[in-house]
């Protein structure tokens, strides 16, 4: 879709919610072709891709609140230079709690789980759980689909309060009605 391929809007821009919550579709759209064929791991990739994406979103539309949620002015310029615009890996369980304080429920939990799809994109699968926590592509596909479950429902939450266009409507039916019938087959 070419409209990715666009430089994403500023992060102060209203834009940036919609460009980033359109990414988040598509990655999630991805990553169940990829299942579909077999890549498990390509398709963990694309279900954390997704996520970050989604978090990116969510950070942009409830940054006042955030704001007010941290104490120092570091910290401030913080959330508004860098976390809305990168959603570092390495900071998004602390991201995850402030949008949890913010009335997210349960977005801790989910990131928890992109995070291990993460690993396991990187890692593959280990019967020894050493390395990853899925022992099993079988165990690594499902918290992709439930992963991905997720970023439909929220996207979906999303319709008034982004800039919502026919290409969002359009990703999020696709990957609707694709999530329906992977569930279906299991």
């Amino acid at each position: 879709m070419e409209l990715l391929d666009k430089p994403l809007p500023k992060p102060s821009s209203e834009g940036y919610a919609a460009a980033r919550l359109l990414e988040a579709l598509v990655e999630a759209r991805l990553a169940l072709e990829f299942l579909e064929r077999g890549l498990t791991r390509n398709a963990a990739g694309k279900a954390f891709q997704s996520w970050r994406a989604l978090l990116a979103a969510l950070l942009r539309l409830e940054m006042s609140k955030l704001l007010e949620l941290v104490e120092s002015e570091e910290e401030r310029r913080w959330v508004r230079e860098v976390a809305v615009a990168r959603v570092p890996t390495t900071r998004l369980k602390p991201l995850s709690r402030l949008l949890a304080r913010v009335g997210y429920e349960g977005v801790s939990a989910w990131t928890d789980k992109a995070l291990n799809l993460h690993d396991y994109q990187y890692n593959g699968p280990d019967p020894d759980m050493a390395l990853s926590k899925y022992s099993s592509r079988r165990e690594a596909a499902h918290d992709v689909v439930e992963l991905l479950l997720q970023v439909a429902r929220l996207a979906g939450s999303l319709r008034g309060r982004v800039e919502w266009s026919a290409d969002h409507e359009e990703e999020l039916k696709e990957l609707e009605g694709r999530l329906t019938l992977w569930v279906r087959k299991q």
